[in-house]
């Protein structure tokens, strides 16, 4: 799990590029709290082979990232 509350861009997407790096996991978990930082990580995932799915969850957002 990646929680990236909290920070501005592009330290999200920062916080994410330093998992997949680290292993390349098939799947990562990532809570958010700005569309923005939504917007941004699911289209660096989406570039580096991953599905993204987005799940509100209270004020935040949920990222579900899976390979392939």
């Amino acid at each position: 799990m990646i929680d990236t509350r909290g920070y501005s861009c592009p330290t999200p997407v920062i916080l994410v590029q330093k998992a997949v790096k680290n292993g390349a996991p098939a799947e990562l978990e990532v809570l958010a709290d700005a569309m923005v930082a939504v917007e941004n990580i699911t289209r660096y995932a989406r570039s580096q082979g991953y599905r993204a799915t987005v799940t509100p969850d209270g004020e935040d957002y949920r990222l579900t990232l899976k390979k392939g």
